[in-house]
């Protein structure tokens, strides 16, 4: 080939349409390996085994209940997870650079939310200090009764507490890796301390945290059902019924794991995402 064709050819490699065409091709390339092929089709002859030998004549009677079921979990999921993630931050932020009647109280809270089980905690609260609540006439009397007589708020309170101290050590940890020159640079350059923060620190906290706290959701999504133990009708409660009712035992139960697996599929597909954009936006 001469050098008077080169920059032709250089130029034909390097068009935004060879380029996509190329991604396109590598992206089809990967889905078409021969074990992710064979996946494929198990599951889809999984599904056309459950569609057509499974008893699904129960959905039409209980798809009211299953709604809204799924919309509780979803409302249950997304509460803590933005309650719990705001009171991560604190939690992070107290134990990386607080002084120490921050980082103590911050440490004691994680390890002890962390190391007992969410349902004992879950329990706790609404068989213990709900309990205890109705022996107090001012309680009772005050306008929060309506509220604590239910058991979704305690629900809310445990989940949300679980997520805030598992995600307050990543939320540590992030804090901790963040290079201390840029905020040296920040102060050098007259910044205040809660402008860099707000503009430098946690952006990059969040960025470095952002893949487990994908996961931390993920496993908020799978610990949502242990709502359903204190009457909170939830998807899986909605399933446990149909259970009761029609004596129909494995339809529910696989119902109910293709519309977590769904969820999670979701979830991971939107943190990815994010993960693509927030380097850019931090850069």
């Amino acid at each position: 080939m001469s050098e008077r064709d080169a920059p032709d050819n250089l130029g034909l490699i390097g068009s935004p349409q060879t380029v996509s065409t190329h991604v396109a091709e590598t992206k089809l390339s990967a889905w078409l390996q021969p074990h992710r092929v064979v996946l494929a089709l198990l599951g889809l002859a999984l599904v056309a085994y459950a569609v057509t030998a499974l008893r699904w004549d129960w959905i039409p009677q209980y798809q009211t209940l299953l709604v809204q079921g799924l919309w509780r979990t979803i409302w249950v999921l997304a509460l803590t997870v933005a309650l719990g993630f705001t009171l991560a931050v604190p939690l992070g932020l107290a134990q990386a650079a607080g002084p120490w009647w921050l980082a103590t109280p911050a440490r004691v809270f994680c390890t002890v939310i962390r190391g007992t089980p969410l349902l004992l905690q879950l329990w706790l609260l609404y068989y213990g200090l709900g309990s205890l609540f109705p022996q107090y006439p001012w309680i009772r009397q005050s306008e929060l009764w309506p509220y604590l007589r239910q058991a979704w708020p305690y629900a809310i309170v445990a989940l949300t507490f679980s997520f805030a101290a598992y995600e307050g050590e990543v939320m540590r940890g992030a804090f901790a890796g963040t290079p201390r020159g840029q905020l040296e640079a920040a102060r050098a350059f007259g910044m205040r301390r809660w402008t860099a923060f707000r503009r430098i620190w946690l952006p990059q906290a969040i960025h470095r945290a952002l893949p487990t706290l994908a996961g931390e959701t993920v496993l908020q999504l799978k610990a949502t059902p242990l709502v359903a133990t204190i009457t909170v009708v939830d998807l899986y409660a909605a399933a446990a019924r149909v259970q009761r009712e029609t004596y129909v035992i494995y339809e529910p139960l696989l119902l109910v794991a293709a519309v977590y697996a769904i969820i999670a599929g979701l979830l991971v597909l939107v943190f990815r995402r994010w993960e693509r954009r927030i380097p850019t936006r931090v850069g």
